[in-house]
């Protein structure tokens, strides 16, 4: 049987092309489990998965605990804002009073960039990264691409634009990685003081100007603005933002194409898109939803199947 390179999902900088494939032909496996009558299968019965999750999250959470229950898995849930991570304990120790547990694998999201690393240096268990700052957030990079594959049959030689807050955005950085590995051509668009200083570097283009780039792109992948992860005002008001980066209908019929539109969620509706663009037949938002849990399943039965060897 084919395997993963790695032997945790860190960051989609650690994968190669080989191994995205394989992930979404095993996604492709699984899609047709879950619209299934029974939607389980007994693949990893014998196997503990906690979910340790130091930020906030609830698609990301619910996601990763529906493809863990729907592969048979022992499921354990850790939400630190409820432990002892807040009466001083750290890291490592949290994690191993877990894995004396016997846990085979962590689902982790942490504030810190890098988390996940420092962990699968320190643990035997298999680590898959669910959010680590604003550095990566692979499942979600691999689920957007794996939707722009089911939509336009195939990811090569296809335009993606991403727009909004770059900076701040875990999802664009892993998202450009999956892309260009993938062989697509890259633009990021948003206010200027929202796009990192080193993104060309990364074999990507700045558009400015997002009608011009919607004109260029076959796909627009709308993120929304990370406020929480501000302590400075990047743009003067919501409204200046929606008017230059946010897409409306009226925009979008304009362009004389179609083309696909993508969020990453949650939406701010009517800030980075309005509702009429989020529930058209152009946006494949509820798809990419779908699309996580057989993408989460793919990678935990890929990392699973590798623990014993």
């Amino acid at each position: 049987m084919p395997a993963l390179s790695v032997r945790h999902l860190l960051g989609i900088k650690y994968l190669n092309e080989k191994d995205i494939q394989l992930i979404f032909e095993t996604a492709d496996q699984f899609k047709e489990v879950i619209n299934r009558s029974i939607k389980k299968v007994p693949s990893l019965r014998d196997i503990t998965i906690a979910n340790i999750f130091f930020e906030n999250s609830t698609r990301t959470k619910l996601s990763f605990e529906l493809a863990e229950k729907r592969l048979s898995a022992d499921v354990l849930n850790f939400s630190a804002s409820q432990s002892s991570v807040k009466k001083g304990e750290t890291l490592i120790d949290t994690v191993n009073n877990i894995l004396s547990m016997k846990v085979d694998m962590v689902v982790m999201r942490h504030p810190n960039p890098g988390a996940g690393i420092f962990l699968s240096k320190h643990v035997k268990a298999s680590i898959i990264n669910a959010g680590d700052g604003a550095h990566e957030h692979p499942t979600q990079a691999l689920l957007d691409s794996y939707s722009i594959r089911e939509k336009l049959g195939d990811v090569a030689g296809k335009k993606v634009i991403i727009v909004g807050d770059i900076l701040h955005s875990r999802v664009a950085l892993s998202n450009i990685f999956a892309l260009k590995l993938q062989g697509a051509q890259v633009k990021v668009c948003g206010p200027k003081t929202l796009i990192p200083k080193y993104i060309e570097s990364l074999g990507v283009e700045v558009e400015p100007d997002l009608r011009k780039g919607l004109l260029w792109c076959d796909v627009a992948n709308m993120l929304r603005v990370q406020n929480e992860r501000m302590e400075m005002s990047y743009f003067p008001t919501t409204r200046e933002y929606t008017q230059q980066f946010g897409i409306n209908k009226e925009l979008l019929d304009s362009l004389g194409k179609e083309i696909v539109i993508m969020h990453p969620g949650p939406i701010n509706r009517g800030v980075e898109i309005t509702s009429d663009v989020a529930d058209s037949s152009q946006s494949i938002i509820l798809h990419q939803v779908e699309n996580g849990v057989a993408i989460r399943m793919a990678v935990i039965y890929l990392l699973a199947s590798q623990l014993n060897t």
